[in-house]
């Protein structure tokens, strides 16, 4: 059995498809689960709960836990470290290894031009804190030798959903406005495409050697500036690649009326430097080629597009 602990958000769904590769026993746990492969199993759960995290965790084999909740800080403080310890003490209890799909937020933000897993563990953000906390926690444990787990981490997202390109270049295209870049106009920054983090973290869930250790997962490769992600968005559009750039004092001020723009405006400092994130080791290692960032932007367009047609 392989279980997937937060398994409705996007990269909970593609993991679930590439999962089929390797068993057909994959257990969905949410608090509303739906089946993505016709053979699912699905666990409704609260993993806010740990009585309910032990529970789906039994009988497990391999555990990924890739749930993502809502970005806010104080959800965040409450919530992260006491479910990382509730999934360590269960993978322990039950004998199950541990995926963890992480984030690079507890990056040293002097080191994101050429982010690899040997960058330096520096966190200069509450969300930072929290997710160093949590990744320290289970690697003292894989070095204790009581747990078997890895660290999956991916770059920001790229995909038709949850993915900051589509809520602030397509969005605002489909609109007629321009699309909004934070900070900086000419700085590089990559992305992972969620499928390939999908598909990427059930290869290393079932190579056995690959645990223990930290992974990079599969990100498209070229060093695209911001600007160079609005004129691909704006060619596949059909429009001008007309932008505006949102200074991260003005999020600030926006954080009073919006109060999302506070919480970005905290993790803003990863759009005004360039930011590269190196998934070098992950390619040699599986002989693994990411999407490019044209094909990548062509399936996003056409997806939403077909979707908007189709009333979904």
């Amino acid at each position: 059995m392989q279980t997937i602990l937060g398994s409705g958000g996007s990269v909970g769904i593609e993991l679930a498809k590439a999962l089929k590769t390797y068993t057909s026993e994959i257990r969905l746990v949410a608090r509303n689960p739906k089946k993505v492969n016709e053979t699912d199993e699905l666990f409704k759960a609260d993993l806010t709960n740990p009585e309910e995290v032990d529970k789906a965790i039994e009988g497990s084999e391999i555990v990924y836990l890739t749930i993502g909740f809502a970005y806010d800080r104080k959800l965040w403080k409450k919530v992260w470290v006491p479910l990382i310890k509730a999934v360590i003490k269960g993978c322990q209890k039950h004998k199950a290894k541990l995926v963890f799909f992480d984030n690079i937020y507890m990056y040293d933000r002097d080191h994101l031009h050429n982010m690899t897993e040997e960058t330096p563990i520096r966190p200069t953000s509450v969300k930072g804190d929290i997710r160093a906390e949590v990744a320290q926690l289970i690697m003292k444990e894989v070095d204790n030798k009581t747990l078997t787990a890895m660290i999956a981490r991916a770059a920001d997202f790229l995909g038709p959903k949850n993915s900051v390109p589509i809520e602030t270049i397509y969005n605002n295209f489909k609109k007629g406005k321009p699309a909004d870049l934070i900070a900086a106009a000419n700085k590089i920054h990559n992305f992972t495409w969620v499928p390939d983090a999908g598909k990427a973290t059930a290869i290393l869930g079932n190579t056995p050697d690959a645990y223990n250790q930290v992974w990079h997962l599969p990100s498209i490769n070229e060093k695209l500036i911001a600007k160079q992600w609005v004129e691909l968005f704006a060619a596949e559009m059909n429009v001008k690649p007309n932008f505006r750039v949102l200074p991260i004092w003005m999020m600030g001020i926006l954080g009073i009326f919006v109060p999302i723009m506070k919480e970005l405006k905290e993790m803003a400092y990863q759009n005004d430097r360039d930011y590269y994130f190196n998934s070098s080791k992950f390619e040699k290692r599986f002989g693994y080629k990411p999407i490019g960032a044209k094909v990548a932007v062509k399936e996003i367009v056409h997806q939403l597009e077909s979707q908007s047609r189709n009333g979904v």
